[in-house]
């Protein structure tokens, strides 16, 4: 594998690659988890790959999920057992071979309100657990169903009203920084060759005499340059920019996606007392509540998005939707008081073929995906989830390519550990030696670990190196005085390595601030500043520009989460969110 750290050296060298030369055999337009499994897929079977995300990559839908990677327990209720055996054997991957840095084990409670519920929760939980050993080919990858009653459920969960259930289920499903996973995603297939450019908008699509799509024409966001990419095949990975795209190429149709809008709220540690997630069922989908190292996520919702699909925003009846269905549960009730975080992110679910004037509920909408070719050279590819992107990559190749070159060219992914994660588990058991190598807690550590795998002794050979030639520098390997969870170093790993090239590119996806600080961390603003600016080489007014735009941001969305509606909402927001 070749070096895989993202830079602007490196997104300019492929950009200029992607534009020069004999071209590319697949192009990826779309830089969310689905177009970057698409990319490391591409790359894996050899071929000359480039992706091109007009955004940071995972600004879209893949940064705002609910950070589960799940079988989803729900379907097996609506008989969809294939995708719950599909994303249970996932899930059993990612565990345990291509991401178990990033993809970790979560134990939640059912909380069970009567008691004939138990039994058909059990036969629901087991088919659950079943699915995900067959996916895992007899091996167990997480713990099965535990039943409690109330004193044991109490013992996990003091936080759950006692006089409102009989008892629970414990089952586990797993979690991931969803942010980072596609990053890790990007700088793989870049190790294997791939081209990979962030803040690259596609702007119309190249086609050769008989009309068929051989690349596209791209602008360089951070320039203003226009380049012409050939390639001899492109996939359309936009999510719910899906017929935007689409119709840059054709005016005959295709894919019909529906964008469906989920907030989480987010919650400190403290605010319930509990050992385990939480998973409740409303009368429109499910609810979770996640526990991480300091804080809560809690959602979602569901509902149809009519504005601007860059701009999706939670608003005040959305937060007061998450707590009232938190709160049937819950002893000491959530109020807003006690929300240190609100994110809001869009679906993209395929669109039934519907009568003129009929409109489907984003609840009944599948969340399997569709391949097809809207054009000759051009597929696209929508629906979906998270926790099967392995999958999704695979069948979009496989189908770009045609029958023969898939079967000459097949999926390389199935075992393919990602950045971070070859050496993980053994350097995971040295974690007590480093923390006492480094004077640190064995939280810090952990954390460090979770976040980078094995490449935990490259970032640190960093901070030495840094801090012992850079003095009037701060130093990388002290906390961030805002946020001392967090190290300087982890914001210069994030520009040195993962491809951050602007203030809210760290504070968002990387150092992820903005989900578990009041201010959304603007107050740590200049901190992170001062690390960014020496490696991306800004004058005092970029920066001033930076942490502007940010500010900017954080007041928008305030004043939108005050609104009722969408509509009301959106008018607060001035550019993408």
């Amino acid at each position: 594998m070749r070096n895989t750290a993202l830079t602007a050296a490196q997104r300019q060298d492929a950009l200029e690659a992607m534009s020069s030369g004999e071209g590319l055999d697949v192009l990826v337009v779309g830089g969310g988890v689905t177009g970057a499994g698409i990319a490391l897929d591409a790359a894996a079977r050899g071929l000359r790959t480039g992706i091109v995300e007009m955004g940071d990559w995972a600004s879209g839908t893949s940064s705002w999920s609910s950070k589960l990677v799940h079988g989803g327990l729900r379907y097996l209720y609506q008989l969809d057992f294939a995708l719950v055996h599909e994303a249970l054997t996932e899930r059993g991957r990612l565990l345990t071979t291509t991401a178990p840095h990033l993809v970790k084990a979560q134990p939640f409670l059912w909380p069970l309100k009567h008691h004939y519920e138990r039994s058909y929760s059990a036969v629901g939980v087991g088919m659950y657990d079943a699915l995900a050993i067959a996916g895992a080919r007899g091996h167990q990858t997480v713990p099965v169903q535990k039943h409690l009653g109330r004193r044991g459920t109490r013992a996990l969960a003091p936080a759950l009203n006692p006089d409102k259930l009989v008892g629970a289920i414990r089952f586990y499903d797993a979690r991931v920084d969803d942010s980072r996973l596609v990053i890790d995603l990007v700088r793989t297939a870049v190790g294997l060759g791939a081209h990979a450019a962030g803040r690259t908008k596609v702007t119309g699509f190249l086609k050769d005499d008989h009309g068929a799509v051989i690349g596209a024409a791209v602008t360089d966001l951070e320039t203003g340059q226009s380049r012409s990419i050939r390639a001899a095949r492109t996939i359309n990975a936009t999510g719910v920019w899906t017929e935007a795209t689409q119709d840059l190429a054709t005016d005959a149709g295709g894919l019909k996606v529906l964008a469906s809008k989920g907030i989480h709220i987010v919650v400190p540690k403290e605010a319930i007392d509990a050992e385990t997630g939480i998973f409740l069922r409303t009368e429109k989908s499910v609810l979770f509540i996640i526990p991480w190292q300091r804080y809560w996520v809690i959602g979602t919702t569901d509902t149809p998005w009519t504005e601007d699909v860059a701009k999706p925003v939670a608003t005040a009846a959305d937060v007061d939707y998450v707590l009232d269905h938190a709160n049937e549960v819950l002893s000491r009730p959530l109020t807003r008081a006690d929300i240190i975080g609100v994110y809001a992110g869009l679906r993209p679910l395929l669109q039934p073929q519907l009568r003129p004037g009929a409109q489907a509920a984003s609840t009944k909408v599948s969340r399997e995906h569709t391949v097809t070719r809207v054009a000759p050279g051009l597929t696209a590819i929508a629906g979906g989830k998270l926790t099967t992107y392995r999958v999704m990559a695979a069948d979009a190749v496989d189908h770009a390519l045609g029958e023969a070159l898939a079967h000459a060219h097949p999926c390389a992914t199935a075992e393919l550990p990602l950045v971070g994660a070859a050496g993980y588990h053994e350097l995971a058991a040295r974690a007590g030696d480093i923390a006492r190598e480094r004077g640190w807690t064995l939280a810090r550590v952990t954390h460090l670990l979770d976040r980078y795998g094995d490449e935990l002794p490259a970032l640190l050979d960093a901070v030495d190196t840094h801090d012992a030639v850079a003095s009037d520098e701060p130093a990388w390997g002290e906390p961030l005085p805002g946020a001392p969870a967090y190290l300087r170093a982890e914001v210069a790993w994030a520009v040195t390595h993962e491809g951050a090239a602007h203030l809210d590119d760290v504070l968002l996806r990387r150092v992820r601030l903005d989900l578990e600080r009041r201010d959304r961390g603007l107050g740590v603003a200049d901190e992170v500043l001062a690390v960014m600016a020496p490696l991306l080489d800004w004058s005092e007014d970029q920066v001033a520009a930076e942490r502007a735009a940010y500010a900017e941001r954080v007041e928008q969305l305030a004043a939108a989460e005050a609104e009722s509606t969408d509509a009301a909402a959106v008018a607060h927001v001035s550019r993408a969110v």
